[in-house]
């Protein structure tokens, strides 16, 4: 075997340990620290007042953004936690509400 062909080799053995490294430290991540791909500025939010206090809701169906929340709170059992704001569905309808977390 030439050094080049044992160079090209052990790069290879290499690349395939970092891949391995990586997949491994992405399933170590935390559920909230994985991409979403749904943005709540693109989402139209209106204030209304429930039995606990002020919070935001959206029923805003034409919104990719807002479909896309709708199928990550599916997949979440309907409540969850992003960017300091807990969401939820609301139950049998297209409303989603959202209030700051608190500190």
């Amino acid at each position: 075997m030439s050094s080049v062909e044992f160079l090209v080799e052990l790069r290879d053995a290499a690349q395939m340990m970092a891949d391995a490294a990586n997949e491994y430290l992405e399933r170590l991540k935390p559920p909230e620290a994985k991409e979403y791909d749904w943005n709540p500025d693109k989402i139209k939010w209106t204030q209304a007042e429930g039995s606990k206090g002020p919070y935001q809701r959206s029923d805003d169906v034409n919104s990719p953004d807002f479909k896309a929340l709708l199928k990550d709170l599916e997949t979440h059992n309907g409540k969850l936690t992003r960017n300091g704001f807990f969401y939820w569905k609301f139950n049998k309808s297209a409303v989603v509400g959202r209030k700051k977390r608190k500190v």
